[in-house]
Parts: structure tokens; C-alpha cells; sequence
């Protein structure tokens, strides 16, 4: 896993999805301790279960004065993620992908994508998202990993440091909240839990 270098990322440019101004990275952590979810793509039908799992987080996080920031690698397909609103936070755009090299965000190639795609874990969100009606499609860079970062107020230090080894890996909300060190009302979607006789969701 790449070490972060805060000082260099930074000074990385995002543009705003709705205001379109560039603003460096560094300065959505100066008065506040972020968690940014950087997405493979807006389309991506993972992606999206993911942002809506962790937008589940969204009060609790605002409550504690923790912004809510997710990343998407280019414009494709922004209009139509937003319109599902599957994400509760502010969204930016990194054209570069700059902040993805940095953070040892891979990058797949037309060889090991497919099987990457194919895997149980990512068969097991999409069966979830499906569930939930949330669907995908394949526009955009299909390439592209993502992870996650959250970065204490000021820029102090790196929270957690999270980077996809397949498309289907997310982080639990339940280490998000630990890593912030605050007790929130939600939980992580559960599997059923079974006893002898009743299974609950």
C-alpha cells in the first residue's frame, strides 16, 4: 500500500460537480476531518452501493462537524449518479486522476479486468445493490480502482488509508466510525442472522 504523502496530495486539484470551481484537496480538510470515498466510476453499480451505504453515515458524521466528500476519476456519467442520489455528500471530480496515482489507487488492464469484475465479491454487492434497486451500466473507465481516505482536521494526520484490491471491496461502516473515533446509529447492511427457528434481516 502506498504511504500518503498529505503535503503533496494536498496540493491536488478537484473540481467541484456542482459549483465546477477547483479547489486543492487539502482544503476540504483544513477546518473539518473528511472521509472521502473515491469511486471507480459514477456508473458503477458497486460504486454506487457504496455511496449509498456510507451516505448512511451522513448525519451522524455532520453531527460530529466530519464532512462527507466523494471523488470520481472523470465527468462520465455524474449527471445521471446524481440524479439517483445515491450519494448524500459534496461530490468533485479529479480530471487527472492525480489524487488516484497518489493513493495506490490500481489500475486494471483489459486482461485482469474481467476476472476482477467477475469475483465473489463483487457478485455479492451487486446481488445487495440489485436487491435495493440500484442498478449500473459500463459507461466511463472501466479500469480505474478506487478506495478511501480520511484525513483528521487540519491535515495532522491519515485516519484511515483505504485502497481496492478487487471491485467489490468496500470498508465496513463500522471501521469508518472507529477510525473517527464516534458512535453513530446505523450499522453496515447485516446478513440475516439465524437462530433455530427465526431468521432476521
Amino acid at each position: 500500500m502506498a504511504t500518503v504523502n498529505l503535503a503533496k496530495l494536498s496540493s491536488n486539484l478537484l473540481k467541484n460537480a456542482t459549483s465546477r470551481e477547483s479547489v486543492e484537496l487539502g482544503s476540504l480538510w483544513q477546518n473539518q476531518t473528511v472521509v472521502i470515498f473515491f469511486l471507480r466510476r459514477f456508473g458503477c453499480q458497486v460504486c454506487r452501493w457504496t455511496a449509498a451505504e456510507v451516505s448512511k453515515l451522513e448525519t451522524d458524521l455532520k453531527t460530529n462537524g466530519i464532512a462527507l466528500i466523494g471523488v470520481g476519476p472523470e465527468e462520465t456519467g455524474l449527471n445521471e449518479f446524481v440524479e439517483g442520489r445515491f450519494f448524500k455528500g459534496d461530490i468533485y471530480i479529479d480530471e487527472k486522476k492525480q489524487c488516484y496515482k497518489d493513493l495506490g489507487f490500481k489500475r486494471y488492464n483489459a486482461i485482469n479486468v474481467l476476472p476482477a469484475a467477475m469475483g465473489k465479491k463483487v457478485r455479492e454487492v451487486v446481488s445487495k445493490a440489485s436487491a435495493e434497486g440500484i442498478q449500473g451500466n459500463f459507461s466511463g473507465d472501466l479500469l480505474q480502482s478506487g478506495g478511501m481516505l480520511i484525513v483528521a482536521k487540519g491535515g495532522e494526520n491519515v485516519l484511515l488509508h483505504f485502497v481496492q484490491d478487487s471491485p467489490g471491496d468496500h470498508v465496513p461502516l463500522e471501521d469508518i466510525t472507529k477510525a473517527l473515533g464516534i458512535t453513530v446509529s446505523v450499522q453496515s447492511d447485516a446478513k440475516p442472522q439465524c437462530s433455530d427457528d427465526v431468521c432476521t434481516k
